[in-house]
């Protein structure tokens, strides 16, 4: 065989090769990362208001898969490969939790847990009971969103659990749609969740949302690892310096 041909042969079973690893290497790269992803830590953004002050429009958090256990909803796409919960954990009241939508089991939310099975939960008034005692409620002053076109101005409070877990709420007023309501039960395996943002929250006082089934939890909420405000698109990278929360990068949920 001349010389030149055996080069050619070599060279070219070398790019097969290449090729091939650079294929396996992809491969082994996206079942890391949905490993990572259905046991571990998924990443999540906030799309709408309903969790102010807690939570901004624009940020992007790490939700721990881990910290109530598996169901079929820890899974893309939902499949059904599990059946109710396995390493389950007891959800914490106060925790700030992503769910399955219970209407529709498809949709994504995050609220806090307010309700845990067998609690009886009204609003009063504006003031959230549970068990048939008013929760603590401390005004801290006026609360401007800084991401409203009018720069909207609520009311803001620490409430106070019975568990002695402290967050922050925002009210318009205490005479709004969901401020007065009946007492919900909530039954045995489910949870009622509540928006921060009490006066602009779709969550378990309304039947589009109803209670949370414990098998429809994805995982709680944990940190903030970016922010960015409405004023630059994610792709929009040259404004990125302006737009950035920086205060709010790395930190804690709570």
């Amino acid at each position: 065989m001349p010389l030149s041909e055996g080069l050619a042969s070599k060279s070219k079973t070398q790019q097969q090769g290449g090729v091939l690893d650079t294929v396996k290497t992809v491969v082994y790269a996206v079942l890391i990362a949905v490993f990572v992803r259905t046991v571990a830590y998924e990443p999540f953004n906030i799309p709408s208001g309903s969790m102010i002050p807690t939570l901004l429009v624009g940020d992007y958090l790490f939700v721990s898969k881990f910290s109530y256990g598996y169901s079929r909803y820890s899974l893309p796409f939902g499949v059904p490969l599990i059946s109710g919960r396995i390493f389950a954990s007891p959800v914490t009241r106060g925790d700030v939790a992503v769910f399955k939508k219970p209407t529709d089991n498809s949709t994504d939310y995050i609220k806090r847990i307010i309700g845990l099975p067998g609690d009886r939960i009204q609003m009063k008034g504006g003031i959230l009971n549970i068990n048939g005692e008013p929760v603590k409620r401390e005004y801290v002053g006026p609360y401007f969103d800084p991401d409203s076109p009018r720069g909207y101005a609520y009311q803001e409070y620490i409430e106070t659990l019975p568990n002695g877990r402290k967050h922050p709420i925002i009210e318009i007023g205490d005479n709004m749609q969901l401020d007065n309501t009946d007492v919900f039960t909530v039954p045995p395996d489910h949870y009622f969740a509540m928006g921060d943002n009490r006066d602009n929250s779709q969550d378990s006082r309304t039947r589009e949302v109803g209670y949370v089934p414990a098998e429809n939890f994805v995982g709680r909420a944990e940190f903030l690892f970016f922010s960015i405000d409405p004023s630059a698109h994610w792709w929009e990278v040259w404004k990125w310096p302006f737009a950035i929360r920086w205060n709010r990068l790395f930190s804690a949920i709570r």
